[in-house]
C-alpha cells in the first residue's frame, strides 16, 4: 500500500454523481493516508445517484470559488451521467481540471466523466477508456479508446463503469503517489 501522508486529492462532483465512484475512490485514497476534498459549485451538498435513483446527499468541502489545482496533488472525476453534463457546461470547472493537465498533475475519470476531458480538450491523441456509450465522443475528440478496465497514460487514470472500481482505485493511488508526470500534455 502506498503511503499518501502529506497528499491531497481533489474530487470534482455535483448532484447526480454515480455514489460507488465517488465513495470507492475517496475511501481508498483515505485508506492510503491523503487528505480528500470533495469540491462542487456551490456550499452544502451534493446528492450522489445510486442504483437507478437519488441516493445519499455528499458535505462539499470546498466550492470551485475557493480552489486551485495548487491546493491539490490530484483530480478524480466520478462519472453517472447528470454530474458530468453538468460540470461541463461550468467554465469554473473546466479551468479547474485543465489546470491540472497544465501542470502535470494526475487525473482519474471514470464512466461519463471523460466527457469533461474532452471539453476541455485534453484527450487528443492519449489512449483511454470510458463508458462505452460515449466511445464515439471520445473518437471524435481524437482519444485512442480502447475497451478495458483501467488505462493510465502519462498520469491520467481511465476506467468505463463501477464494476472497474477495485482496478481504478488501485491506479489512482499509485498515481498520486508517483505525482507529476512532465511527460503528460495540456
Amino acid at each position: 500500500m502506498e503511503n499518501l501522508n502529506k497528499k491531497t486529492v481533489a474530487i470534482l462532483a455535483t448532484n447526480g454523481f454515480e455514489e460507488s465512484e465517488l465513495k470507492q475512490p475517496m475511501h481508498a485514497l483515505k485508506e492510503a493516508g491523503a487528505d480528500v476534498h470533495i469540491i462542487s459549485e456551490d456550499k452544502g451538498t451534493i446528492k450522489a445517484w445510486a442504483d437507478g435513483n437519488w441516493g445519499k446527499d455528499y458535505t462539499v468541502d470546498k466550492t470551485l470559488a475557493e480552489v486551485s489545482h495548487s491546493d491539490y496533488n490530484a483530480l478524480v472525476l466520478p462519472g453517472g451521467v447528470i454530474n458530468p453534463d453538468t460540470l461541463r457546461r461550468n467554465e469554473d470547472a473546466l479551468y479547474f481540471i485543465r489546470s491540472f493537465f497544465e501542470n502535470h498533475k494526475p487525473v482519474a475519470a471514470i464512466c461519463h466523466a471523460p466527457w469533461l476531458l474532452a471539453e476541455v480538450g485534453v484527450v487528443k491523441d492519449r489512449k483511454i477508456t470510458s463508458f462505452s456509450s460515449i466511445k464515439t465522443d471520445m473518437v471524435n475528440a481524437g482519444a485512442n479508446w480502447v475497451d478495458q478496465e483501467v488505462v493510465v497514460d502519462q498520469g491520467l487514470v481511465t476506467s468505463r463503469n463501477p464494476n472497474d472500481l477495485p482496478a481504478f482505485c488501485a491506479k489512482i493511488v499509485e498515481e498520486v503517489y508517483e505525482g507529476k508526470h512532465e511527460e503528460q500534455t495540456a
